[in-house]
């Protein structure tokens, strides 16, 4: 178990350290472990400022557990203004998913993860829509994804029989001459990112690794020889002190950007977030739960940010099985849904401003869409279930809260300031601090994004570490799509490892 902050430690006043991980969430997990095996001599410290670790976006309940592949994702293969579909994104987001599946078979032959059932499931994953365009859309996409290596086996289907199969709640009680359409890829997963990240961070426990709950880091200054100077307050005793290192890690989720801020460097200029919350309705009534497994996403609602698509998931925790609707959008000043409601003025400053004014006026319909997503009691929400679902009942769902997303704000050399969805990391000039802001996919995709923090922060060392690397990620420097044979492999291969055969 981590170590608690307490009155204690107000012996400890100074330590010295090769990294310091600040948040204990599945992005620093990753980085940490690929870390030990890359370096086991470094000695590594873990900051979190809660009393446990994956309580932000990668506790289970605070995301969907989708295993973003862009199997499903409509947002992930825009249509162009000619109607075309390109399905280049899609390709990186699966070609990035396929990495860290990589990871987590070989960390599972280590002997470093448990059972796959303990974090992963197969789910099939489905697209779902309705309309004459959307439809023709749909068709669109499966043309230009069915012939890609990364996304063989995807199905496509017009017939209410067939898509019955697929999801009987889809199809009960649909109006009947409505036009709908819907995919489906048998070889989707539902992740426990709250399970991956608690085991991953046991493991470094395991290897010295010192993980502190209760400490939340304040500020950080760079010393003279380059290093860095971690101010931290220990929340049991208010106890402060300091701990130098030579790289920092920030996996602080929207608290990122304020602790970037704080470090000086001038690579997070012109950079805020937008905080964006939301909610699920859930259910586990059995009789429900047991009709439906699956991950469903259709398009998103005018307005909505590509996070706020509408989809009706299975999702397996702690081995219980439940469905989830959503998400709801909801307003928070606050970066963390254990934030503080000052977060969104305390980021403000001369070089982030315009571009976060910018952003306010060229989204009307973004602010349009919250407006009317916080309006919506229980019954409406209930209501847009039935769109999916159309024998959903009241009383078998109740609302849950979801985590919050820190979405990215920047400036934009064109349109002076710019909303980004997705995940961006920062990294100091010389390498020696670096950042993710952000949100989806970001969990689903660590492995790919820490090997980009690798090579980008330790350009000396990366070469060295390439042999262990491709041990671990076996596709490593080299895409997968391009190559079936290579694609086959790879998926049959990882798919026995976690135990996720459809």
């Amino acid at each position: 178990m981590p170590r608690a902050a307490t009155g204690i430690d107000w012996c400890i006043v100074s330590e010295k350290v090769d990294v310091v991980l600040i948040g204990g969430g599945i992005m620093s997990a990753t980085l940490g472990v690929l870390l030990k095996q890359l370096q086991p001599d470094w000695k590594i410290e873990v900051h979190e400022r809660l009393s446990d670790l994956a309580q932000e976006s990668s506790n289970p309940w605070n995301n969907a557990g989708t295993g973003h592949a862009a199997l499903c994702e409509l947002n992930y293969t825009p249509e162009a203004p000619d109607g075309s579909v390109d399905p280049g994104k899609a390709i990186t987001i699966n070609e990035q998913f396929q990495q860290s599946r990589q990871l987590w078979a070989s960390l599972i032959e280590r002997g470093i993860l448990d059972e796959p059932s303990t974090f992963i499931n197969a789910t099939p994953h489905m697209t779902f829509v309705r309309g004459e365009k959307d439809v023709a859309f749909l068709k669109r996409r499966y043309e230009a994804l069915k012939d890609q290596p990364l996304f063989a086996g995807i199905e496509y289907s017009e017939d209410s029989r067939v898509i019955n199969q697929w999801a009987p709640l889809l199809m009960q009680e649909r109006r009947k001459g409505e036009p709908f359409a819907a995919t489906r890829v048998p070889a989707g997963t539902d992740v426990d990112f709250g399970s991956l990240t608690r085991q991953l961070f046991s493991h470094l426990q395991e290897q010295g690794v010192e993980v502190i709950t209760d400490r939340e880091v304040r500020t950080l200054r760079r010393q003279k020889d380059g290093s860095w100077r971690v101010f931290w307050r220990n929340r049991l005793g208010k106890t402060p002190g300091h701990t130098d290192a030579r790289f920092v890690f920030v996996g602080a989720g929207g608290w990122a950007l304020k602790l970037l801020q704080k470090s000086g460097i001038p690579e997070i200029k012109g950079y805020g977030v937008f905080p964006i919350g939301g909610q699920f309705l859930k259910t586990t009534n059995p009789a429900v739960v047991s009709q439906h497994k699956a991950k469903v996403y259709s398009q998103a609602s005018v307005g909505a940010p590509p996070m706020s698509v509408p989809h009706l998931d299975t999702r397996v925790v702690d081995g219980e099985a439940s469905l989830l609707f959503g998400p709801f959008a909801t307003f928070s000043p606050k970066f963390l849904k254990n934030g503080r409601i000052t977060d969104i003025v305390t980021q403000v400053r001369p070089h982030n401003l315009l571009p976060m004014l910018k952003v306010a006026v060229d989204n009307p319909s973004l602010i349009s869409y919250l407006v009317g997503e916080l309006l919506k009691n229980h019954r409406k929400k209930v209501e847009s279930l039935r769109v999916f679902m159309p024998t959903a009942k009241d009383e078998d769902w109740e609302l849950i809260q979801a985590g919050q997303r820190a979405q990215v704000m920047k400036k934009d050399p064109k349109k002076g300031g710019v909303l980004q969805f997705g995940t961006e990391v920062v990294t100091s000039a010389d390498g020696s601090i670096a950042g993710l802001l952000g949100a989806s996919p970001g969990a689903s995709t660590a492995a790919s994004i820490m090997l980009g923090l690798l090579k980008t922060c330790f350009p000396d060392r990366i070469a060295g570490w390439e042999p262990e690397l491709k041990k671990l990620i076996p596709s490593y420097g080299q895409p997968l799509n391009p190559r079936a044979d290579a694609a086959r492999a790879s998926i049959e291969a990882t798919a026995e490892a976690l135990a996720i055969n459809p």
